[in-house]
This record gives C-alpha cells, sequence and structure tokens, in this order.
C-alpha cells in the first residue's frame, strides 16, 4: 500500500494533515518498500500500543476503577460491612483524593483481590456483562464506546502493511482481553498487561485456572519493555502512548537499530474530551511531554491531529 500515491484512498480519514500523520504514513511507506534502505521483514514489524488514554477514554478515571467499585457494590451486597471499611468506602463514594492516594498500582492490588476466586471463565463473563451495560459518568456513552476512532484507523492500517499490532497495558490483562478484539481488532494473546497470581486446579472433575487475589505482575513504567521481552520476545519498531507510564516503552522502541517510531498522545482537547497532563495523579503526563523532543518522540495532540476523537 502506498497511501501517497496520486488518488490513494486515505487509510486514516480521522486524521487531520499535519506531522503526526504525515510521519506516520511515511515511516510505514519506508519499512514496507522492498527496494528501500529501511525495508523491515514482516516478523519485525511489532507495534505496541498503550490502552488506558491511549485506545480509549481513561479520565477522569481509568475503566477499569470504575469496574473494581462495581465489583465492590456486589461484595458489599453480600456483607455489607465492607462500605464502612477504606478503601472500598473511598470506591463506593468515588472520593477521588483517597483513590489518588492509593496510586495506580495500589488500585490494581485491590483489583486483584475484589477478585480472588474466580475462574478465568467466570471473571470474563463478568467483565462483559460490565462492559456492555455500563456508562461514562461524564460523557453519557457506554465505556466501550469510548474508544478513539484514529487509533482503530490507525491499528487497522498498520496491520494492513504487515505489523503485529500489541497492547501493552497496566491494566489488567483480562479485563482488557474481554474488549480488546471487538473494538480494537487485537487478538487477546496480543495483549500484555498488569496479571494476578493464577493457579491450576481440578474441582468437580473439570480442569480450570483460579485467580489467587494477589497482584503478579503490575505492567507500568519500566516493567513494560521487560514484559515485551518476556512476552512477545521483539523489540518494537513503533510505540505509542500517553503517560510517563509508557515513556520507558517508547524509548524502549526508539532504542533498537534501524528505522523507529515513538508516538505520545497529549489530551488538550476540553471539548470533544478532557484536557489534562501534570495533574492527572494515576497516570501523569510531565516528563514524557516535557522531553519528548529531546528523546525523539513525536507528539499529538487531540485537539490539533485528530479530525474525530470517538
Amino acid at each position: 500500500m502506498n497511501p501517497g500515491r496520486p488518488g490513494a484512498v486515505d487509510p486514516l480519514p480521522s486524521w487531520n494533515p499535519g506531522r503526526a500523520k504525515s510521519v506516520l504514513l511515511d515511516f510505514v511507506a519506508r519499512v514496507t518498500d522492498q527496494s528501500g534502505a529501511d525495508f523491515v521483514p514482516p516478523a519485525d514489524r511489532v507495534a505496541t500500543f498503550d490502552n488506558d488514554g491511549t485506545l480509549w477514554c481513561e479520565y477522569p478515571l481509568q475503566v477499569q476503577v470504575f469496574f473494581l467499585v462495581d465489583r465492590v457494590k456486589a461484595l458489599r451486597d453480600a456483607d455489607p460491612s465492607v462500605g464502612d471499611r477504606q478503601p472500598f468506602k473511598a470506591l463506593l463514594e468515588h472520593d477521588a483524593a483517597t483513590l489518588h492516594s492509593l496510586g495506580k498500582q495500589g488500585l490494581m492490588e485491590l483489583f486483584a483481590a475484589t477478585h480472588a476466586g474466580m475462574s478465568e471463565e467466570e471473571f470474563g463473563r463478568v467483565a462483559h456483562d460490565f462492559l456492555a451495560t455500563a456508562k461514562h459518568p461524564k460523557l453519557g456513552t457506554l465505556f466501550s464506546e469510548n474508544v478513539y476512532r484514529p487509533q482503530v484507523e490507525l491499528l487497522k492500517f498498520l496491520r494492513g502493511n504487515g505489523f503485529r499490532t500489541f497492547i501493552v497495558t497496566g491494566g489488567g490483562i483480562e479485563f482488557v482481553r474481554a474488549i480488546s478484539e471487538q473494538r480494537y481488532g487485537v487478538m487477546r494473546d496480543e495483549v500484555v498487561g498488569s496479571n494476578d497470581k493464577l493457579q491450576f486446579e481440578i474441582v468437580d472433575g473439570k480442569a480450570q485456572v483460579k485467580k489467587l487475589g494477589e497482584l503478579n505482575s503490575f505492567d507500568d513504567r519500566e516493567a513494560k519493555p521487560a514484559n515485551i521481552a518476556l512476552h512477545i520476545g521483539r523489540r518494537p519498531i513503533l510505540a505509542f502512548g500517553n503517560s510517563d507510564g509508557d515513556l520507558a516503552m517508547l524509548r524502549y522502541a526508539l532504542g533498537g537499530e534501524g528505522p523507529r517510531l515513538a508516538l505520545l498522545l497529549h489530551h488538550d482537547d476540553a471539548e470533544r474530551e478532557f484536557a489534562y497532563d501534570r495533574e492527572f495523579h494515576l497516570s501523569p503526563l510531565a516528563e514524557a511531554l516535557d522531553k519528548a523532543d529531546a528523546y525523539g518522540i513525536v507528539l499529538t495532540s487531540m485537539k490539533t491531529d485528530w479530525a474525530e476523537v470517538f
């Protein structure tokens, strides 16, 4: 595919003309040109994307936090005293200050604890049911509908040019897998994320894997490159993130030989979505924003570079 040829269909119609779109189109053209010096074999065309804030809306809280609240409500229904204990009380009251004080890892640990004893299949059903009905408190739309149209186009464009697209997220791996195929076209086995300790067991003659209620790996910051190496086995040539939690992944992608591209989405569109960066304590954007140029990262403005958001 050569999107630059006269009369060609624009593969990224929701992207406005500008540096980010031009760099993406040029990069894909170069790495797929077998006669060019920057040609990359399909096996090495690995692209990694963060999820929260990069592929779908994460503000004012990540979707998985709302899912956690839903789970705590179920626990409270079974045991009313749960609602009087912290941090469950803060979750039920949407106490942002207390939630932010826990940090993203603390919330993931709590998430793991509240799903202890579930099998993979049970958890998948609960996550699917939540995403099929739960709505964003400000946008009023289903959480599962708040995916970014430009990114869905980009994922499809990359796969159409021989890339393998992976999601590398600080969110729970099973939770993201519940939505990844339907909304992004990213297969379940192409999702790398935070994960719980699991245990194989046979119950009533049925073999299953059960969640133990303890966080095994928190896939954020420096853990992202480590888990890419562990689970994917190839350094990405393209990486896309939106926060300091993604910076290590972006720099890891840029650190290899040959053509490389890293992009950073800046949430600067208060009219169509939300405007935030440094002050979002659960997933701040500060160092990556300040040093994008120095690190060779292409800053992408939601307000300027995207013709559409959802």
